[in-house]
Formats: structure tokens, sequence, C-alpha cells
């Protein structure tokens, strides 16, 4: 059982979306939810959360390997890339050999280490666009994975994921419910029993053309413009955040799964 749990990485694993007013940074998220089953089961347990919402992942790899090595975790969790993907040119394979040297030295420490896929948004006219580079991306973490013997949670393969009931307004987080998902299945790879269920939302509501555009204009006005601001400013939404855990401490009582 891992005593020790180092999370890396950006909004994903810092938990936006998924917003908990009593928790750091305002958001609880996945690994949270993780972090407090594992709690349950070791008492020694300690968990450190270095993400920062907006990292590229060569700031990931620069801003977090290093503090979370020195916190000589026996488990670890790295997703980044998410943010390189979305900009119009991205040189993948660069990308990738970073993030395989990083992988490289998080496994060379002995240290256990999860890997994600991104996640299949063929349902969403956005980021379908983006679907080939995701794909691309996944294959690099796959062989990777493979290559290092680091554990592997296949986010593209969850189904339930492209379900919007489960993702923020912003279209781009997961809410508590896509977060609690993520957490059973990084459990599920742990090889660690627990309470968490998914969320039964019943059938999807059928929208009218009409309603549906009403709905991606009043996303767009609210969430995408603000973005496309920021890129233009070069801006971030991480620019004043600091990580949520920065040290190894006790996650404390785990709640209730929810």
């Amino acid at each position: 059982m891992s005593r020790r749990l180092v999370a890396l990485g950006d909004s994903f694993t810092e938990g936006v979306g998924d917003d908990d007013p009593a928790a750091p940074n305002g958001v609880r998220g996945w690994a949270d939810r993780t972090a407090e089953q594992l709690a349950t089961r070791e008492p020694d347990f300690r968990y450190a959360n270095l993400a920062i919402r907006g990292k590229l992942l060569g700031q990931v790899l620069a801003e977090q390997l290093e503090p979370a090595l020195a916190l000589a975790p026996d488990l670890v969790t790295l997703y980044a890339g998410g943010n390189d993907l979305m900009r119009p040119k991205v040189d993948i394979d660069r990308l990738m050999a970073d993030y395989e040297a990083a992988v490289a030295r998080i496994r060379g420490t002995g240290a256990r280490l999860v890997l994600f896929t991104g996640v299949d948004g063929v349902e969403d006219a956005l980021f379908r666009k983006m679907r080939g580079r995701v794909a691309i991306y996944n294959e690099f973490v796959r062989g990777i994975a493979a290559r290092h013997g680091a554990l592997l949670v296949d986010m593209w393969a969850m189904r339930q994921l492209r379900d919007r009931r489960l993702w923020a307004p912003d279209r781009l987080h997961l809410n508590a419910f896509g977060h609690t998902e993520v957490a059973i299945a990084v459990l599920a790879a742990l090889g660690v029993e627990h309470p968490l269920t998914g969320a039964e939302l019943g059938p999807r509501e059928v929208l009218s053309p009409a309603a549906r555009r009403r709905q991606n204009l009043q996303w767009a006005q609210e969430h995408a413009l603000p973005w496309v601001r920021r890129r233009l400013r070069g801006e971030s939404s991480g620019d004043t955040m600091t990580a949520k855990r920065p040290t190894l401490e006790p996650v404390g009582s785990a709640p209730l799964p929810r």
C-alpha cells in the first residue's frame, strides 16, 4: 500500500470544475477523492498535489518534477499536455520526448506511476477538431507507460466521459460527477477497493437544433471568449495560483462518497 502520493499536472489534477469552497484553491477533484480513499487504508498516508491550472507540459515538468521528487513519493500521478494540444501549433513528438524523460526519472526512483490518456471529445463540435492530436498523444502515452511499467488510466476508453453532464459549464473541466468517475478508474488501476459509485443520470435530454445553438452561443460568450482573450494577452488562469497541497500532509477524515 502506498503511503506518499504526489500528484502533478494542470487543472485536471488540481480539480478545477469540482467546486468545493472548503477545499484548498476552492476545488476538490479526482486526486483528492483518490487520496481520501487511500487514506482510509493506510494510517500513515500523506498526500501532496502540486498541479496548477493552465500549465503547459513543459511548465509542469520544469516547475513540479523536482519538488515532487524531493518529497520521495512512493506513488505519483502525472497528467499534462492537454493545454498544449489546444494550441494550433504543437510539436507532439518533442512534447512527448520530454514527457518520457520525466516518466523515466520518476520510475527510476522506484515509485509507482499513474499516467492518463486524453478524453475522446468526439461528441463536442469544438473538441472533435482536436481528436486527431489527442489520439496521437494517447498513442505516445500508451507506449511510454508500457516501456516504463507505469499504470495507465485510459480516459479515451471511458465512454461515460463523453456525456456533457459530467462536465462543468465551461466544457473544459470535469464536474464532481466526472471527477468521481476518474477517481474510480484510478483506484481500479491501483487495485484498491472502495465505496465510490458513478452517477446514474438516466437518458440524456434531446435538444432541438435551436436549443443547441442557444447553448453554444451562451457557452461562447461566457467561457470561450474570455479564454481567447487570455491567450491573446499571454495570460493563464494559473498565473496567480499556487499549488493547493505543496507538501505531504495527512488527508484528514475521508468524507463519505458523493
